[in-house]
């Protein structure tokens, strides 16, 4: 039997490309009286489009999708509707995405793994128009605050650092010379507080500034 819905319930809409996971958040709405699943989306596109047509109160937004990321479904959701409440739903704790999309507009941001635990209050906080980031995303994102941030071009080398190329092959690549190569790595080191090239790729993959 379906549960019925109060009038004042809260829409949702939940964007993921994985189906299984938004089967999982519909099962978890769906014994809610104070919630309405009203639609699912699978990418960045699908979102805004869905968004236009049925203005949910709130959003359950993943980060990394095909053709469209989160982030660029965010920014372009809230450039058409600044008040409109999206919470991240993601698996990566790192703090550079976390800063990311919350600079885009997201009201929470909220890990896959804690969707059982934290997810249906974190609905309601956001619609209240609260802003609800978990402590460890909050503090991560504190610590690195005044870090000097890579540049473009030192992401992309330290890309193919991870990659295990050499940096001959890295300065092939971007038709730079070997010499530039070690000048960017030499400040890729004390951005990231690292001790060398390896350690470097560790920070920058658990802090979500490398996604490989």
């Amino acid at each position: 039997m379906n549960v019925p819905r109060r009038s004042e319930s809260i829409r949702i809409l939940t964007v993921d490309d994985h189906q299984l996971l938004r089967e999982g958040i519909a099962a978890v709405l769906e014994s809610q009286e104070d919630m309405t699943l009203v639609a699912q989306a699978s990418n960045g596109h699908e979102a805004v489009d869905s968004f236009r047509r049925l203005r949910p109160d709130v959003t359950l937004m993943d980060l990394r999708m095909p053709d469209m990321s989160g982030i660029e479904a965010i920014t372009a959701i809230r450039g058409e509707f600044p008040d409109a409440r999206i919470i991240v739903l993601t698996t990566y704790a790192g703090d550079v995405q976390a800063a990311a999309a919350l600079k885009a507009g997201a009201s929470g941001y909220l890990l896959k793994n804690l969707v059982r635990k934290e997810l249906l209050e974190t609905i309601r906080a956001v619609h209240a128009g609260k802003r609800r980031v978990l402590p460890e995303i909050a503090t991560g994102i504190a610590e690195h605050v005044a870090d000097d941030a890579l540049t473009r071009r030192e992401i992309e080398v330290l890309q193919r650092v991870a990659a295990g190329k050499s940096n001959k092959l890295i300065a092939a690549e971007l038709d730079i010379s070997e010499g530039t190569v070690k000048t960017h790595m030499k400040s890729i080191l004390p951005k990231l507080d690292a001790s060398d090239r390896t350690h470097a790729v560790m920070i920058a993959l658990r802090r979500g500034i490398l996604d490989i």
